[in-house]
């Protein structure tokens, strides 16, 4: 498959502070993405390195077959960003503001944006002053999505807004970006929208990328156990088991280990199984199993 975004032995620092080192990884044309990563670990670096907007320590950036802060025109246009913000020029209103943006962009496609804008209610000639956040963060993303972009770069798309705009614009963008075979790589806080909405994981973690997989793939095979026991583990001698915890007798970890490994690995030590529990996890669930809760 045509590979849209990749990324080579990727090094930053910020002063003495190593964000990532030897960040690899690569996105195919038509997928959605999501990069997710607690505060810090370096979501937005990572698109500001592949907007140009930071240059990395070590390492190099593709963007649709072309170098990062070195993208020609041609194929600026074909890339839609949207940083952590809302939209400008609120005086205007919803027709003034897509006129005046679609002057900018040659593939400009204004159906997208006023079917959004028909699904929130809006009528064409509300000002954008009088609008709620979470309607002004909605006309923003209708006005990316008009850009008809090939890749669109959704930074924390979701700030600001309700649980019912989420949830509108998440299943907009997906019917939209499979329709369309758009690629789009996406960060949020929000991670139960992200379930919604991807079709691969990537998940930073400090100075690392933990992994990338499908998303069903995650769901399907990483699980959480629990099981209630007097003795603690040796957990240096069980392989694959991230962030156990024993409380009194009660002991919880993760793996990507199957039920059957799991078991036989504490029957090793004489732990009795009898009462080992699997629990299917969600998206969220899986993030923390993956990185900690802390």
């Amino acid at each position: 498959m045509e590979t849209v975004i990749e990324c080579r032995n990727l090094t930053h620092y910020y002063g003495e502070r190593c964000i990532y080192e030897n960040l690899n990884f690569r996105i195919a044309k038509g997928r959605i993405v999501g990069l997710l990563g607690k505060n810090g670990t370096g979501k937005t670096t990572t698109i500001n390195i592949l907007n140009g907007y930071l240059q990395p320590r070590e390492g190099e950036c593709l963007m649709l077959g072309h170098k990062a802060g070195q993208l020609p025109p041609e194929i600026k246009q074909r890339i839609a960003l949207l940083l952590e913000g809302h939209v400008q020029y609120a005086f205007m209103n919803i027709q003034q503001i897509e006129r005046f943006y679609s002057s900018f962009y040659p593939n400009w496609n204004r159906a997208p944006y006023y079917e959004l804008m028909k699904k929130l209610k809006i009528a064409p000639g509300q000002r954008i002053s009088r609008m709620s956040c979470g309607q002004r963060s909605q006309v923003a993303l209708g006005l990316i999505l008009a850009q008809n972009a090939d890749l669109l770069i959704l930074d924390d798309f979701s700030m600001g807004l309700d649980p019912g705009y989420r949830r509108l614009f998440v299943d907009y963008l997906n019917e939209y970006a499979r329709a369309e075979n758009k690629t789009v790589f996406v960060t949020s806080h929000i991670i139960q929208d992200m379930e919604r909405l991807i079709d691969e994981c990537m998940i930073l973690d400090y100075g690392q990328l933990l992994l990338q997989k499908p998303i069903d793939e995650i769901l399907n095979t990483f699980k959480r156990y629990r099981i209630h026991t007097e003795r603690e583990p040796q957990w240096e001698r069980l392989s694959g088991i991230l962030h156990p915890e024993k409380i009194r007798d009660k002991v919880e970890f993760y793996s990507f280990n199957g039920p059957e490994q799991i078991a036989t690995q504490l029957q090793q030590q004489n732990i009795n199984t009898e009462q080992l529990k699997t629990e299917r996890l969600t998206l969220e669930e899986a993030f923390i199993g993956l990185t900690g809760k802390y």
